[in-house]
């Protein structure tokens, strides 16, 4: 790497080499780091080139970022979020100020301590009940929050993303690919729960339940269900007053009227729709998309209400994705603050050995800074607004990600850096507003300076079963749970990971060596499947565990973890073998398709879910407070 092409990337944050899987240096070829800087409108096309952006005059840091308590020893006058004024050197109050130019963030040093809970990670489609429309609901949360806390005793519910979707077949099925992390999917709203079919008449009543599609479909349609209910809220809206939204939600509703007219990616829309100065979407469908998402607002509210009424100690978290598709309402609405023709994945590992391309495009650190932060601001509160926590997906995104130029595979891409003490000072800000538990997901290659940035702020990490390992010592052995760090939310597994029982019966390698997704003989992911359960099982025998269902077993060593929160999903509990998502994979698995094997209203006296419950919630009752450490 040339000298000053490394000082020019360094200089906006672009890696010119990282740490691989194994921890060894990998160097980043030049062309990639070229591209990556030509994403951040920095020319490095030739030697010249990169000697003229070196002079360039650099830009003043347009955020400064404080925590509470902390002086700001400049001159000036501060314009403070309230209105008022502060003459500086001073102290400032928790809030977003404006210097000059320049944005101070002034947040909390640390969260409030997190109560000791146990409960339930969600994929909400999945729970479907004798009332919802072929997948399970927003009222079918608010139904898990209310007997999961009385008749189980548990305090905490993680909630896949329910965020927005574009209103278009077919449906966009994965919830880590919204079109707006700034708003709510639709798809999740309990018709018979609006206040405009409890008004209707008869005769709409009954039209609108004919519409309800099949409940026991072995996988979950999303295309029958959007069409049901999108057809029971046209019915519904002739009913209603139409009102004209404002700000952003002005501008989702514009995108998602268009997208009825254009399609999902406003990229392939006649180019006078393409940018939202120019476009000229139908007045009545944005206010009809407005009203959807007061629907959502409000229903979402009921299902937080729920868990609180009901002594939930944590109560409802709701999970951000890593990003947005890149033609969805976010990138049309905010284009400039996202590098438009970037993806973001992941280097090679032992698990893709070619990297990966998540699809979804990154934010732009300058123009973060450049906007007070304000675009993540707008994400996190949108999340906040009906949430009592929020689990950030890939947390470690916050510090840098695996940028894909145009046109390469995901192996020819490099991290690119972001502000952490910004991005940390934003999340726990608007946590600290709302009262709200932060869940960091750092799972993975992670660099040991996250895990501790986060403790140290009182955002809880996450600690896995399968990967709660010594890797510093040979042979990687398994860290007893009493031994994982308090400052957690620890669970069995993830949605992309095996289920208990799956693990058990290898499930996870015969439907990969199906999809051809090993390079190697099969025979070796089946031993070292049976090995890794081996230990697994030692270590139960090690924990005075009794082995007689497995199931259980597990469940119970999961309660003797030291973390404050430990979860388990209702599909380990009750056994089920398929995971809900197979990285790597599309339509060659039913990702995101997979309901519960009970309904809903059967879970709640299934012996097994019972069993599981008694185990997890332990001393992790409501009332028992804990705190990481």
């Amino acid at each position: 790497m040339d000298d000053e092409l490394a000082a020019l990337a360094e200089a906006h944050g672009v890696a010119t080499h990282y740490e691989d899987a194994t921890q060894r240096r990998a160097d980043v070829d030049p062309d990639v780091v070229v591209a990556v800087l030509a994403q951040l409108d920095v020319d490095a096309s030739t030697p010249e080139a990169v000697r003229r952006a070196l002079a360039a005059p650099k830009v003043p840091p347009r955020t400064v970022v404080l925590r509470e308590g902390d002086v700001l020893e400049e001159t000036g006058t501060v314009e403070l979020e309230d209105g008022g004024r502060v003459e500086l050197p001073a102290a400032l109050p928790l809030g977003y100020h404006r210097l000059g130019a320049r944005t101070v963030i002034v947040a909390p040093r640390k969260l409030a301590p997190v109560p000791r809970s146990w409960g339930w990670m969600l994929q909400l489609y999945a729970m479907r009940s004798s009332e919802s429309w072929g997948m399970g609901d927003y009222a079918d949360l608010a139904t898990l929050a209310r007997r999961s806390a009385a008749e189980l005793g548990a305090g905490v519910l993680l909630v896949n993303p329910v965020q927005a979707i574009s209103p278009t077949l077919p449906v966009e099925r994965s919830p880590y690919s919204p079109s707006s992390r700034r708003f709510a999917n639709p798809l999740y709203l309990r018709i018979s729960d609006i206040p405009a079919y409890r008004a209707a008449d008869d005769a709409t009543r009954a039209e609108i339940d004919a519409l309800r599609p099949p409940a026991d479909t072995d996988l979950i349609d999303y295309d029958a269900v959007w069409t049901a209910k999108a057809k029971a809220l046209e019915l519904l809206w002739r009913h209603e007053e139409h009102r004209a939204p404002e700000g952003d939600l002005l501008d989702f509703a514009r995108f998602c009227a268009l997208a009825e007219v254009h399609g999902p990616d406003w990229r392939e829309w006649p180019p006078g729709q393409r940018d939202p100065a120019t476009a000229t979407p139908d007045p009545e469908r944005v206010a009809f998309h407005a009203w959807l998402q007061e629907l959502c607002e409000q229903q979402l509210a009921a299902a937080r209400r729920a868990a609180r009424d009901a002594g939930m100690p944590v109560g409802v978290v709701h999970d951000l994705p890593v990003g947005v598709n890149p033609g969805g309402a976010d990138t049309w609405a905010v284009r400039d603050a996202f590098a438009a023709d970037v993806t973001v994945g992941a280097p090679p590992d032992a698990f893709s050995r070619l990297g990966q391309d998540w699809g979804l495009p990154p934010w732009r650190p300058d123009r973060l800074a450049e906007q007070g932060y304000e675009p993540f601001r707008a994400v996190v509160r949108s999340v906040l607004r009906h949430a009592d926590g929020i689990r950030i997906d890939h947390v470690a995104g916050l510090w840098r990600l695996w940028w894909i130029p145009p046109g390469e595979p995901p192996k020819r891409g490099t991290y690119v850096h972001y502000d952490p003490d910004a991005m940390l000072a934003v999340l726990t800000l608007e946590a600290h507003r709302a009262g709200a538990v932060v869940v960091g997901e750092d799972l993975g290659t992670i660099e040991p300076k996250v895990t501790e940035a986060l403790h140290e702020h009182g955002v809880l990490s996450s600690a896995v079963l399968w990967f709660q390992r010594e890797y510093d010592l040979p042979d990687h052995p398994l860290v007893p749970p009493e031994k994982w760090t308090a400052s957690a939310m620890a669970s069995i597994s993830t949605h992309d990971l095996p289920t208990v029982a799956g693990f058990l019966a290898a499930e996870h390698v015969r439907v990969r060596a199906e999809l051809g997704q090993f390079e190697g003989p099969v025979d070796g992911e089946y031993r070292a499947a049976e090995r890794e359960r081996g230990e697994l099982l030692e270590l139960l025998k090690q924990e005075g565990v009794p082995a007689d269902d497995l199931v259980t077993a597990f469940h119970a060593l999961l309660a003797k973890a030291r973390s404050v929160l430990v979860l388990t999903s209702p599909q380990d509990a009750l056994g089920e073998t398929r995971q809900p998502n197979l990285p790597g994979t599309t339509d060659q698995y039913p990702n995101w398709r997979i309901p519960l094997p009970v309904a809903l209203d059967e879970m709640f006296v299934d012996a097994r879910v019972r069993r599981v419950a008694a185990v997890l919630a332990g001393d992790r009752t409501p009332g028992v407070d804990g705190s990481g450490s």
